[in-house]
């Protein structure tokens, strides 16, 4: 039985941001892909602290697809090691797990 995940990464562009998430949705590797509002990031780098402005971008899609999606992601992400985050989503209607299973099943991307 199929089961829903919600991935996730961040990236310090507005336009990346929105360029990943219609992509992945356009490529069938998510049902859904959410930009959220402006935030800031803190971060190591090169042994120093940093900060800058970023947006997260939030992929709904199966587990079967989960890692299909984080090639594409990781292949179009400007980072060196992007953010990665994998999450379950419990308690979905059998309603909206049939319609992420029927968006993401014929995808055009294959590892």
């Amino acid at each position: 039985m199929a089961s829903i995940v919600i991935a996730q990464t961040t990236v310090n562009d507005e336009a990346k941001a929105y360029e990943i998430a219609q992509g992945a949705v356009e490529a069938r590797l998510s049902a859904a892909a959410d930009v959220e509002a402006r935030m800031t990031l803190f971060h190591r780098d090169n042994g120093g602290l940093r900060h800058e402005r970023g947006y997260r971008v939030s992929f709904t899609t199966t587990a079967e697809r989960v890692a299909d999606l984080e090639a594409w992601v990781h292949e179009r992400h400007p980072y060196r090691v992007p953010q990665w985050i994998v999450l379950p989503a419990a308690g979905t209607t059998e309603g909206y797990l049939a319609r992420v299973v029927k968006e993401t099943a014929s995808g055009r991307y294959s590892s």
